[in-house]
Order: structure tokens, then sequence, then C-alpha cells
């Protein structure tokens, strides 16, 4: 059987020694500065000067509007020119945020977001829906925060929840490395594609299966990180993870309650099985029904618990416990409790020698997993089926670079391989999937069309 291996990276790493910065493509041409020349020579890397946001100025929270968001010099600005109390704004960082809110009128806000981001080059992707926002965004902290200004512009959608979380030196100088014209994408090595963000208007930003189900009107208690071990501990409460089959596999809190669902929208039925609810339909806690003769006709349901007194649940970020303690509170639960700030803030707070966290954590986007004090993980994705893999599940037969794994193998057709096989090609040849004419025609296309032009007039 052919198998690939992990390609050789296609990507422009920056980055060679601690001695090189990092540099900010939003503020200056991308080039490269070595610090070992006492004149701080700069080597030109791409000759297309990249706008500066600098002079962007605050968004008005009265406008929906870019035209009173984006003004300023397009120029250059040399790196020689840019104070050292500016250096943190130009960090690379990863920030997911989310809010529930009435937003009837969420698509209006599509737009003028999209372009937003990209003028500013921030990366990532965004879903709108009439229940509030929900995203996960990769930039400079500066363009960021104006970003998130913009959207917190909106009186409905202040006080958004977010969680930070640091880039790699080796992941920033990617993102860094690469501009718009360039042949190679960021590809699987960035966090995000930098030049590429995605905003969906969506019917639920965290899709349950049921929209009655609303965190506005009733919604669990926020449990800190700090204080989240003792309320775990307590041999009278039921800790449930509240995430799906593949993130559980890599990582959870010690004695949580796994449902097993391959989707969010199968945990109220996971709960219904578990569960007896308080005030069982029609009053009967039993199904059987008998017949004319007395016989007993259906023999009598296995019983379920009744509902635990009391309830601790977790997720990624904290998005999904808001709908399922909201959820489990409309069938009549009494105590349920939810992790503020979800897994990814206990291991940011929590030192790993007082955490009951097992594993890692898996994350939605190229780090894959990440484990105490968000540092990356050790697993990698699986492009047949979006996955995460170890080394050890690498080693297997049915392991094959961007085509399958143990996870997926058995579940995909031989012509879903191949269609994968082909287009792993196309990124090991090219560093982006479809080949570099992608979307457009090719420069022989445009140039017998041009000598056809030419010949007939």
């Amino acid at each position: 059987m052919r198998r690939y291996r992990a390609p050789p990276s296609l990507s422009l790493r920056m980055l060679t020694s601690p001695s090189i910065q990092s540099l900010n493509p939003k503020s200056h041409p991308i080039s490269l500065i070595s610090n070992s020349s006492p004149n701080r020579r700069r080597l030109q890397l791409f000759s297309n000067p990249i706008p500066n946001p600098v002079g962007i100025s605050h968004c008005n929270p009265q406008s929906m509007t870019l035209s009173r968001c984006l003004s300023g010099s397009t120029d250059p600005v040399p790196i020689s020119s840019l104070p050292e109390s500016d250096s943190d704004s130009n960090v690379l960082v990863v920030v997911s945020f989310y809010k529930f809110a009435d937003f009837p009128d969420c698509a209006c806000l599509r737009q003028p977001l999209k372009q937003l981001c990209e003028e500013l080059r921030v990366s990532g992707g965004i879903i709108l829906a009439p229940e509030g926002i929900n995203g996960s965004i990769c930039g400079s902290r500066e363009s960021v925060e104006k970003v998130l200004e913009f959207i917190q512009s909106d009186d409905r959608l202040r006080g958004l929840r977010r969680l930070e979380s640091p880039v790699s030196p080796e992941d920033e100088a990617i993102h860094h490395g690469h501009s718009s014209c360039s042949p190679l994408a960021a590809g699987e090595d960035a966090p995000f594609r930098w030049d590429h963000v995605r905003v969906k208007l969506k019917k639920e930003i965290v899709t349950l299966g049921m929209p009655a189900v609303s965190p506005t009107e009733k919604v669990g208690k926020y449990v800190n990180p700090r204080e989240w071990n003792e309320l775990i501990s307590d041999p009278d409460t039921v800790v449930i993870d509240v995430r799906n089959n593949y993130e559980t596999r890599i990582g959870k809190f010690k004695g949580a309650v796994d449902p097993c669902t391959k989707a969010f929208r199968e945990f109220p039925s996971w709960v219904e099985d578990q569960f007896q609810p308080s005030e069982p339909e029609n009053g009967h806690t039993e199904a059987n029904a008998n017949s004319s003769d007395g016989s007993t006709k259906n023999q009598p349901e296995i019983s379920k618990p009744k509902t635990p007194p009391r309830v601790a649940m977790y997720c990624t970020g904290g998005i999904r416990c808001e709908k399922a303690s909201s959820y489990l509170l409309s069938k009549g639960f009494e105590e349920v409790y939810h992790l503020e700030g979800g897994i990814l803030k206990y291991l940011e707070e929590v030192p790993e020698k007082e955490s009951l966290w097992e594993g890692e954590c898996f994350v939605f986007d190229k780090r894959v997993s990440v484990e105490h004090g968000l540092v990356q993980g050790n697993h990698k994705l699986c492009y047949g089926c979006k996955q995460p893999v170890s080394d050890a599940d690498m080693e297997s037969p049915q392991w094959e670079y961007g085509v399958s794994c143990p996870y997926c193998y058995s579940s995909k057709s031989l012509e879903e391989k191949e269609r994968a096989r082909a287009r792993q090609r196309q990124f090991e040849t090219w560093g982006i999937i479809g080949g570099p004419d992608k979307g457009r025609k090719p420069d022989s296309i445009k140039q017998n069309q041009t000598t056809r032009v030419s010949n007939s007039i």
C-alpha cells in the first residue's frame, strides 16, 4: 500500500535564531532583520508595500460601516521608526470569543466585519446568528483589538467572553513570512491562514438543534477555575464532559462522565436516555401497558437514575456549556454548574501540579491540541477526517498522510481515498490545494488569448 508521510515543510520560515525579531506585515514591507550587523541590515523579500494600520482610528460605536473605522496613511513604516513601546501590539495572538444576545439583524454585520478583518489582515472564523456571535481570530494584538472593538460597538454584543492563546515564534514567523502574492500559503503549518477569514451566518452560534433553549433567559452557575477542583471532587457532584468523542479521546477531567457524542446536537438525546425527568410525562414512571386479560403486554423499562443533586459541566471554551446548562435547567435539574472559560482557562490559570486535568485539550485550529499553560500539544490532525491523531496512531498501517487514519480508514471508500491522495499531491507540489492557478486562468491561457486578440486586430 502506498503511504504518504509528512512532506518537508513548504513554508518560508523567517525566524532562524532567537536573535531575529518577529515582524508585523501590516506595518511595513516584509523583511528580515539581522541583529548581527551593527547597521541592522535589512533584506527585502517582497516588493509590494503593505498598508500601515497604525493610523487606523478607533471604531465609532454608533456606526457599523468601515468608512469611519479605517483612516490614515497607507505609506509603509520603516522598521527602525517603530517605537519600542509598540512591540507588544505587534505580537501575534489567537483570541476566541462569544456572546449570547438577541441579535435578529445579525446579517447586517457580516459584510463590514469581513471587510475590516481583511483590511487588518486578521484571519480565522466568525459565526453570526440570531442568538449572538462566536468566533476565533488570529492577528497582531493591535489588529485583533480593533476587530473586537468594532464588534462591541453594537451594545448588544458588549462584554464578549474572550480567551487569548499565545502563538509560538515558529507560527508567528510563518504568519509574517507570507504575502498575498506568495505562491506558498501558510497552509497547514500556521494556526490560521492569515490571509483568509470566514464570517458565516447560521441559525445558532453553537448547534444544539433546539433554538428555544436560550442562555440569555436561563443559564447555569459559573465556577471559577480556581474553585473547580473543589466542586468536582465532591462525591455528590456528577461531572459531565459536554464535548464530542474525538475531543474526549485525548483528554478530560479525572472522573468525568463521557456522553460519547459525535456532535453537540446529540447531547439532549443522551440526557433523555441517562436520566429520569423530574416530572415524568403522563404521571407514569414505567412504559408497560396491561392487556384486557390483566397480563403484562410490555415489560417495564429499565429504571433510569433520577436527576443528580448537582451537575458540573465543562467544554473547551465555555460556550457549549452555556447551552447545555440552559437545557438541563429546563428539564428540571436544580443545581447546574459549569466551568467559566472552559478547559482553556483552567489550563491557563491552574498550575499543573494542582490540576485534575488528564491528557491534552483539542482546539479547533491548526495547533490541534494544547497542554497546561496553553502550550501546543503533541497531537496532529488527520486531514481525511479532521480528528486528532497521536504518534502511535501514525504508526498504524491505516495511517496515510493527508488521506486517512485509524479513526476514518474503514469509513472511507476507495474513491474518497484516491481523491484525498490527489489533493495531497497538489499540496506537496504547490503548497496549496488546486495548484498556483486555482481560482484564476493560468498564465499560459491568458497569453494565448492575448495572442489571438492581437492577431485578430
